[in-house]
């Protein structure tokens, strides 16, 4: 991972995605400084979105009253996307599928939480439509990061899906994941091909859910926290910010509207 410093002409990219939890946020919080930072890339007529593992019920949210142009949230799950004044939702799987996923999906995280002793369903759970959240270190006392390979372990045993963010670890029936459904976003909402989304965006992120994104994006970039998981990560980042989280992401977006 280079220091950013050393990124050359980063302002001609026609935008940014993004994680959000300590990417954006510091310490679960979003800051002023972040959303401003977001804003700006925004008013500088940058393509600005989200690709969270968070739940459908926030991204409904961001999707109306953040200044983005969409989200991808549940770990690919879906895109939601303002048009014309109204939200428009995307999912991978039908409504029906979903509803039947959901029940298994919760007596998986029961097993789970028996055998994993500190972890807890996440928060932010009632909130999701298609994935199952385990909370390692958000709003429980924090566990090590073996225990979170423990947690993504035991869901692949059941046939999920799973992936390690900075907060939580979320697991799910299917193959896809934030890459894939950042592509379709793009091709249907921008007309953009996958090789241009590559060369011609960045991604900034900062945990192993984010490697698909690093190892696709020739301008892939992790905020300084992302050396927390240094020797866990499939693909790092070309770049790295010298600040962390929220501070980080202001830092990038800097450089991408040419103001440093």
């Amino acid at each position: 991972m280079r220091p950013l410093a050393e990124w050359r002409s980063p302002a001609r990219l026609r935008g940014l995605l993004f994680d959000i939890d300590e990417t954006l946020t510091t310490e679960g919080r979003l800051t002023a400084e972040a959303y401003a930072a977001m804003e700006r890339l925004k008013n500088a007529g940058k393509i600005v979105v989200p690709i969270t593992g968070r739940p459908a019920g926030w991204c409904d949210h961001i999707a109306r009253m953040w200044p983005v142009d969409g989200v991808v949230g549940e770990n690919g799950a879906f895109y939601f996307r303002m048009s014309n004044g109204k939200l428009h939702k995307t999912f991978q799987d039908g409504h029906a599928e979903r509803a039947r996923n959901r029940g298994r999906l919760q007596a998986i995280g029961e097993r789970i939480l028996a055998q994993v002793p500190g972890c807890a369903l996440a928060s932010d759970q009632p909130y999701r439509e298609t994935d199952l959240a385990i909370d390692y270190c958000e709003d429980v006392p924090a566990l090590p990061l073996e225990a979170a390979e423990r947690i993504a372990g035991l869901m692949r045993a059941q046939g999920l899906s799973a992936k390690i963010s900075s907060i939580h670890v979320n697991g799910w029936f299917g193959t896809y994941d934030k890459l894939a459904m950042a592509k379709r976003l793009f091709a249907e909402a921008f007309e953009c091909t996958a090789a241009q989304l590559q060369k011609d965006f960045a991604f900034a992120g900062d945990s192993p859910n984010d490697a698909p994104m690093f190892a696709f994006f020739e301008h892939s970039v992790g905020v300084a926290n992302v050396a927390r998981f240094k020797g866990r990560l499939e693909a790092e980042p070309k770049y790295v910010t010298r600040g962390a989280s929220g501070a980080g992401f202001a830092e990038l977006a800097a450089y991408l509207i040419g103001t440093v």
